[in-house]
C-alpha cells in the first residue's frame, strides 16, 4: 500500500489510471492540483504492485468549524478486479492509512466517500452484487457528489455510424447551423487572453437559465492550466458568421476517454443551433483524435437531458456514492449537515467535483 505521495508513486498511479478501461481525470495528480486551490490535499492509497488490487487518489479537506476531515476518492477506486478480497483489502488499507490522521493538522478523518464508475446492475454489479458487497464490508449509501446518471457515446464506430445515431432533428439542426455560417474552433487560451472571460460569461448566462452551479473564471482556467500541458484539455467555441461566440465546451481527456464536464450557450447561440454543431464536432473530433468513448457528463436538468439524448450513446446509471465511516460521531455530523444543505456545499465548500 502507498499512503504518501512521492513523485514516482504519483507518476505510476497516473499511468495506471490512463491505461485503465475506466480512465478518469478525477483520479490524476493534475486534478489534485486543481483542488489544492480550494484547500484540498491528496494522498494515494494504492497497491504496491499492479494486479487485481484496488487503489485511489484520496482528496482531503476539513471545513471550518469542525474537527473532522472529509476524505473523497472521486470516481474511485480503480483496479484490476472488484471482489470481496480486493474490496476488503482496500477498505482495511483505508482504515490503517487514516487512523494515523488523528494527529495531523487536517484532523481525524470522519469518513471516506467513493463513487466508482460501476454501472448499476451492469457487468460489475450483476443483480446488485457490488452494492451488497460494499455493505458487507462496511460501506453505506451516501449522497452523490459526481453525477450518477450520464450518457456515454462509444467512439469505436465510424463517423457515418455516429452521425446516423443522432436523432434526425438533431442532424437537421447541425446542418442548419453550418448553413447559417456557424463554425467550431479549438481555442488556445494560452495565446488568447479573451478566451476564459468569454467562456465564463457564457457559463454564467447558462447557469442563470438552468439554475446549475458555476465556477469562478479562475477555476476554469486552473483546469486548463493543469491538463493542457499533457494535451488533456480542449476549449471549443462555436462562432456565428459575425464572429460572436454562441456556445462553448471545455473537454478533459484521460487515456482514451473524453469527458465534457463544462459547457454553455447564449440565447443567440440557441437560435442558430450553435450548440448542436458544437456538440457534434466535439464528438466527431474526439474520435478523430483517437478517443474511444465520450462522456456527456451528467443529465442534471430536463432540458439538458433532452438535448444530450439526441446525440446518441447509451444512458448509464451508476451505483452512486458510498461512505466508509471512520468516526461514528463525525460521520453522523456530516450526514446531518447534508440533510440541511446541498451535499456539495456542505462537504466541499461549493465545489461539487
Amino acid at each position: 500500500m502507498t499512503t504518501a505521495g512521492p513523485f514516482d508513486a504519483s507518476v505510476a498511479w497516473d499511468a495506471s489510471v490512463a491505461e485503465h478501461p475506466l480512465a478518469t481525470y478525477l483520479q490524476t495528480a493534475a486534478w489534485a492540483r486543481v483542488k489544492a486551490a480550494n484547500g484540498w490535499s491528496s494522498r494515494l492509497v494504492t497497491p504496491q504492485t499492479a494486479g487485481d488490487a484496488l487503489g485511489a487518489r484520496i482528496l482531503l479537506r476539513r471545513p471550518r468549524g469542525v474537527p473532522w476531515t472529509f476524505a473523497y476518492a472521486p470516481r474511485g477506486p480503480l483496479g484490476g478486479r472488484w471482489s470481496e478480497a480486493t474490496l476488503t483489502a482496500w477498505t482495511d488499507d483505508l482504515r490503517t492509512a487514516f487512523d494515523r490522521e488523528r494527529a495531523d493538522a487536517e484532523g481525524r478523518v470522519a469518513h471516506v466517500r467513493i463513487d466508482p464508475e460501476i454501472e448499476r446492475d451492469g457487468p460489475l454489479d450483476a443483480d446488485g452484487g457490488t452494492r451488497a458487497l460494499l455493505q458487507r464490508v462496511g460501506w453505506r449509501p451516501a449522497p452523490e457528489v459526481q453525477p450518477s446518471v450520464t450518457r456515454i457515446v462509444d467512439l469505436g464506430a465510424d463517423e457515418a455510424a455516429l452521425w446516423s445515431d443522432l436523432r434526425s432533428k438533431w442532424r437537421q439542426y447541425v446542418s442548419g447551423a453550418r448553413s447559417r455560417g456557424v463554425t467550431v474552433e479549438d481555442v488556445d487560451a494560452d495565446t488568447d487572453p479573451t478566451a476564459f472571460p468569454i467562456f465564463h460569461r457564457i457559463m454564467a448566462e447558462t447557469s442563470a437559465r438552468t439554475e446549475t452551479p458555476i465556477r469562478t473564471e479562475a477555476a476554469y482556467r486552473d483546469i486548463w492550466d493543469a491538463f493542457r500541458p499533457s494535451g488533456g484539455a480542449r476549449l471549443l467555441f462555436a462562432r456565428a458568421a459575425d464572429g460572436e461566440v454562441g456556445a462553448v465546451l471545455l473537454l478533459v481527456r484521460c487515456g482514451r476517454r473524453v469527458v465534457e464536464p463544462y459547457g454553455g450557450m447564449t440565447a443567440g447561440g440557441a437560435e442558430l443551433r450553435a450548440n448542436y454543431l458544437l456538440k457534434w464536432e466535439a464528438i466527431r473530433s474526439s474520435r478523430e483524435q483517437g478517443a474511444v468513448s465520450y462522456d456527456v457528463w451528467g443529465l442534471v436538468h430536463p432540458g439538458i437531458r433532452q438535448f444530450k439524448e439526441g446525440f446518441g450513446g447509451r444512458e448509464v446509471r451508476l451505483i452512486g456514492a458510498w461512505d466508509l465511516p471512520l468516526s461514528a460521531l463525525g460521520w453522523r455530523v456530516y450526514r446531518l449537515a447534508e440533510g440541511r444543505r446541498r451535499p456539495d456545499r456542505a462537504l466541499t465548500g461549493g465545489d461539487p467535483r
